[in-house]
């Protein structure tokens, strides 16, 4: 079915325009953390929004007040987990994480690339990424919370109090 009516398209227009509206303001009081994608947490709330926006938008069946409390359901939900995961370093274990050193000194973790189930040509795809042609020239490869891979060069290594331990000895 391409069109139903023109009162379906204004409908949509309407709430899409209110609901655009109660995500932006909610999300502006929220603070920037709601949608800092930080970890998987909050790559989940930042989907769920999106997808109640979605929801909102197409079906007849949820009302524009339910969906703003589904917004605000979520937004809190994700402000109080981050704010308990400051707090309490069980609510952080639960919510995230840990970032894990995949190579060090230009040499592939074997055991943690298969814990994280990243293959070697994956590993390879991040070095060359971020501008290296080979791993001799990288310092570390580091798989972030949210599951990106930061890579730290040889020559910008610092004190690697940045990068996560390996094998029990600071990376």
């Amino acid at each position: 079915m391409i069109f139903d009516s023109w009162a379906e398209l204004l409908r949509v227009m309407t709430l899409g325009a209110a609901a655009y509206l109660a995500l932006v303001t909610t999300l502006r009081i929220s603070g920037k953390r709601t949608l800092a994608k930080m970890n998987a947490f909050d790559l989940v709330v930042t989907v769920a929004l999106g997808s109640t926006l979605a929801t909102i938008l197409l079906s007849k069946d949820v009302a524009l007040a339910e969906g703003v409390v589904g917004f605000l359901v979520l937004v809190g939900l994700q402000y109080l987990i981050a704010a308990k995961s400051v707090r309490f370093s069980w609510v952080e274990n639960l919510a995230k994480s840990e970032p894990k050193a995949l190579l060090h000194n230009g040499v592939p973790d074997e055991a943690a690339l298969r814990h994280e189930r990243v293959t070697q040509e994956e590993l390879l795809s991040a070095v060359r990424a971020a501008g290296f042609g080979g791993l001799d020239l990288v310092a570390a490869v580091v798989l972030e919370t949210d599951g990106s891979f930061s890579v730290v060069s040889m020559d910008k290594v610092g004190s690697r109090s940045a990068i996560p331990m390996v094998k029990g000895v600071a990376a």
